[in-house]
């Protein structure tokens, strides 16, 4: 099981996949709408959450401006064409992996992983 934090612009399908295969998610559309990406970013290091997202405004934050971001971030970037390839795609990524957490190197801006 994983604990995320997954943005406004992650679906919905997403969202009930990953709660229905026993995944802690905390979706920003029913609990922290309209927060600013830095307060997301906080609460996710705070409960230790992975962040889901399509926003690159994450990765920014993290290397930029130094927010700490060692609970992990995942950025997705898809064609958005095939909804459905897409929203699996999002699902078999998440869990080819358990060790999201500290996956981000803020020196290089490269993931470690």
């Amino acid at each position: 099981m994983m604990r995320m934090i997954v943005n406004e612009n992650v679906t919905r399908t997403v969202i009930d996949e990953l709660r229905q295969r026993g995944h802690d998610v905390i979706s920003i559309k029913e609990s922290m709408r309209g927060e600013g990406d830095s307060v997301i970013l906080t609460r996710a290091e705070a409960e230790q959450r992975l962040v889901v997202t399509h926003d690159k405004d994450f990765g920014e934050l993290a290397f930029r401006f130094q927010l700490s971001a060692t609970c992990g971030i995942v950025l997705f970037r898809l064609s958005g064409s095939e909804p459905d390839a897409d929203n699996q795609r999002i699902l078999d990524v998440l869990e080819s992996r358990t060790d999201w957490a500290g996956g981000l190197d803020h020196n290089s801006g490269r993931c470690q992983h």
